[in-house]
């Protein structure tokens, strides 16, 4: 079973981590990726290491971690489209292909006659997503886009952190993964119009567009309010108490979503009537009296180690849990049984595993599927060639004589 996608091909014109990431996910739904790479360096993320993938001698490949986030489940083929001769070829796999997706600069396909201008009266049935920056349109449209300075223009920073520190982007590029994320919906809904009317579209995503949908609560707290959202650290804009404390010996996060939680955190704390407290027994109170309250449980949860409460507070129905690192994240047992770490099998680690992130998606009939690790760079050109376009060994050979392949 290869999953919903079976039988879609995407021509995979992305690099580094936002277009990666909507392919990859295409992909473990069953479609058949094939990621176009430059000749001799393929992929920006190949070479963004170490750390890189060990071997089964705990040595290491060629072959680095972060590429292997966002390229499973795809087929590694290296082509030239700067070339006439490797435009040709291109051409001729996106006749066999149903999607293309890029993430060149705005107008950066153009000069290789593979902008959607130029595909889309020789290729009407073809899904074409562009992924970048800053949209297609707009003053901005033709600067580059990268995570950091979308995170920064988007709000995101001016909202992350301490409230008497530096603004902080998130340790996760958020920016390329909501775009990744948003591109393969896209993706799935034209293949759905696809499927109804015979006709393939333009897909245009902007990562400072995604951002600014993607501010949700603090977009919208300001345009109920006019009021800039200021810096609340662990804590939220909207819900009190809801953020990390400091235990007697560790941190915890304690999410009290709703006043009946609260009234049960207060039964755990000892602390019953804090929950008839005028100041803070509604949410709407907590919140107002934020200053007040926050130290006061700061005071009592330090107090006591951290098993005393998650213990108490989860048998109570309370939401709270341990702040892990990534040694406890993988050492997890809801993480061990969601089939949240996953290895594979990879021609470049002498039979030794590699260790992936798996995919969240959990459906009943088609799931996910695990099919490809991801490749060395160039890995399927002679299969691809073959199978798609019938070409024969010497044409393959000459082909990678003149660097076309």
């Amino acid at each position: 079973m290869k999953g919903p996608l079976d039988g879609i091909r995407v021509f995979d014109l992305t690099r580094v981590l936002a277009g990666p990431t909507c392919t990859q996910m295409l992909g473990d739904l069953g479609a058949d990726i094939v990621k176009i790479e430059r000749p001799g360096t393929g992929d920006d993320t190949r070479h963004f290491a170490p750390p890189y993938i060990k071997d089964a001698d705990n040595e290491d490949t060629e072959i680095s971690a972060y590429f292997c986030c966002a390229n499973r489940n795809k087929r590694s083929v290296t082509l030239d489209i700067a070339s006439k001769a490797g435009q040709d070829l291109a051409k001729r796999l996106i006749a066999k292909s149903d999607v293309l997706v890029e993430n060149f600069k705005t107008g950066g396909l153009t000069k290789f006659g593979l902008d959607y201008d130029q595909l889309k009266d020789e290729f009407p049935r073809l899904i074409y997503c562009s992924i970048t920056g800053f949209g297609q349109t707009g003053p901005y449209a033709k600067r580059p886009g990268y995570d950091v300075l979308i995170q920064a223009m988007s709000g995101m920073m001016s909202c992350t952190g301490e409230p008497d520190g530096e603004p902080m982007k998130s340790a996760i590029p958020v920016a390329d993964l909501m775009a990744g994320m948003y591109a393969a919906v896209s993706i799935n809904a034209a293949l759905r119009h696809r499927e109804k009317t015979g006709e393939g579209q333009y897909i245009d995503i902007g990562m400072l567009d995604v951002m600014v949908a993607f501010s949700t609560v603090q977009g919208m707290n300001y345009l109920a309010t006019g009021k800039v959202p200021k810096r609340l650290g662990n804590a939220h804009p909207n819900i009190v108490p809801y953020q990390a404390f400091k235990t007697a010996d560790g941190n915890i996060i304690l999410a009290v979503g709703n006043d009946a939680q609260f009234q049960r955190f207060c039964e755990v704390a000892g602390v019953p009537e804090w929950a008839t407290d005028p100041r803070f027994a509604k949410n709407g109170d907590r919140l107002k009296h934020r200053d007040i309250l926050v130290p006061l449980i700061r005071e009592m949860i330090a107090a006591k180690p951290s098993k005393h409460w998650l213990d108490g507070l989860e048998k109570a129905g309370v939401s709270c849990g341990p702040i892990n690192d990534y040694q406890q994240v993988f050492e997890d047992p809801q993480v061990i049984a969601r089939g949240m770490r996953i290895e594979m099998d990879h021609p470049a680690t002498k039979g030794a595993p590699v260790r992936l992130l798996g995919s969240p998606m959990r459906l009943s009939k088609t799931p996910a599927t695990n099919r490809i690790a991801p490749p060395t760079l160039g890995q399927h050109t002679e299969e691809v060639l073959r199978e798609l376009l019938d070409l024969d060994a010497a044409q393959i050979v000459g082909l990678r004589d003149d660097a076309i392949v």
